[in-house]
């Protein structure tokens, strides 16, 4: 009995030291947002047929125990350009944060045979169409983003569909009511600064209502033979651009937003950035909350 009762003390003390130090010192804690760039908005043309608004970028956030004294790759996504002339806007570009990647929103689409469905990306672009354009792809758990809206270009409605946020669908058209709005954004968590980011861009019209863009940086859509022309996605916010009509010289397309990468990181930690990064930093309870604002394909991030 007394051996016994000595081996169960001994693993009892095993396991209990294993619990106490199953983050080995080596290792640092990282609370990560990374936002994708926003799709540009779609172009309708010039027969009365209006341009979906751009998708957010992909949204991810988690925590991830990160090793000391190793460079870790950080990228932030650019900006999807807004569409030529009937076009689909392009895509945003990817976020990276060590192994975890937020894809960039898809475009808005356009009126020119295929290119009238929004492009497929962290959140679907708005439609010129009735196709509701794929959100979170390639597909991550928890979602990344959300579908695109439908257009009524198809049907001869004059309105484009939004473009899906990371919370919230795109909004589908509604004949001769209303463009789609794009859908909201998601908030960040509290020790990452509460701000919400990644909305998608509303859809474009001829007569109706605009689609106004989603919280959390999303562009609104533009109106023709007015003065409420479409707006960019939020710079650093990852949201969508505005749709366009191309109906008159100012009823174009807009830009989406740039994404960005969020790390808190105990205030205690040395962090340095290679080169091409931008970034401020500020204190949040007993962590330095880094905003990385502009990093390139190959730039890193270490914690020592």
């Amino acid at each position: 009995m007394f051996g016994l009762r000595q081996t169960t003390k001994l693993a009892g003390a095993v396991l209990n030291s294993r619990i106490l130090n199953r983050i080995p010192p080596s290792v640092l804690n990282v609370e990560y947002l990374v936002v994708a760039g926003g799709g540009g908005g779609g172009y309708g043309g010039g027969n009365s047929r209006a341009g979906g608004g751009g998708g957010a970028g992909g949204f991810r956030t988690g925590t991830l125990a990160v090793f000391k004294n190793a460079a870790t790759l950080v990228t932030v996504g650019a900006f999807g350009a807004a569409a030529a002339a009937q076009q689909r806007g392009s895509s945003g570009g990817n976020s990276v944060f060590a192994t975890f990647t937020s894809a960039g929103g898809g475009g808005g689409g356009g009126e020119t045979s295929g290119q009238r469905a929004g492009g497929s990306g962290g959140s679907g672009g708005g439609s010129w169409d009735a196709t509701n354009a794929s959100g979170n792809t390639p597909s991550t758990s928890p979602s990344q983003g959300n579908n695109g809206g439908t257009g009524g270009g198809a049907s001869g409605a004059n309105e484009g569909g939004g473009g899906g946020g990371a919370y919230a669908v795109g909004a589908n058209f509604v004949s001769n009511v209303s463009a789609g709005a794009g859908g909201d954004g998601n908030a960040a968590s509290a020790a990452l600064g509460g701000v919400t980011y990644a909305g998608g861009g509303g859809g474009n019209t001829y007569n109706a209502t605009q689609g106004l863009g989603g919280s959390g940086g999303g562009g609104n859509g533009g109106k023709a033979f007015s003065s409420l022309y479409a707006t960019a996605g939020a710079t650093n916010k990852g949201g969508g651009g505005g749709g366009g009509g191309g109906f008159n010289g100012s009823d174009v397309p807009a830009n989406g937003g740039s994404g960005v990468v969020i790390l808190a990181i105990l205030s205690t930690a040395t962090v340095t950035f290679s080169g091409g990064v931008t970034q401020t930093s500020t204190t949040i309870g007993a962590n330095k909350v880094y905003t990385i604002t502009t990093a390139g394909v190959s730039d890193t991030v270490t914690i020592s």
